[in-house]
């Protein structure tokens, strides 16, 4: 019986962005994954100290607006962008997945109080950590679609 779901989450037009649990039945968890396309704005000598930064700076983010009823403050924050692939004119995918532990019991996965919260925080890691980002564009595919 398969008990993992998950969740596509609309209306983010730089990212793909999905959450989802591995077990359904007794919600425990929850996952958020978010991936993207970004590119250099500018040149930098410490590529892997801006990723670190820009790791440090989305968990300083979430623990600021985690809603503490639904989640617990402890999550993982995993941030997959190779700082050694980073060049200028040259797109690197990136992929964020942040796990979440819940704190109430018999919720269900499909519910709108989980999936607003979801949407919420993930609007607020777009708002302060992917818009106007100093150092990288994000865009929702490798190629532009010229049209």
């Amino acid at each position: 019986m398969k008990k993992g779901k998950t969740s596509k989450i609309y209306g983010f037009k730089n990212s793909k962005v999905t959450y989802g649990t591995i077990d359904s039945f007794d919600l425990k968890s929850l996952y958020l994954n978010l991936q993207t396309w970004v590119e250099p704005i500018k040149e930098s000598d410490n590529w892997n100290r801006i990723v670190l930064n820009l790791s440090r700076k989305i968990k300083h983010t979430i623990f600021n607006n985690i809603n503490t009823n639904l989640f617990e403050k402890n999550f993982i924050v995993d941030l997959d962008l190779r700082s050694s692939g980073i060049v200028l004119n040259k797109k690197s995918f990136l992929n964020l997945e942040i796990n979440f532990y819940l704190n109430e019991k018999n919720l269900d996965f499909k519910s709108n109080y989980i999936k607003e919260n979801v949407k919420d925080i993930t609007k607020k890691i777009i708002q302060e950590n992917l818009s106007n980002n100093q150092y990288f564009t994000f865009t929702l595919t490798k190629k532009d679609n010229l049209i």
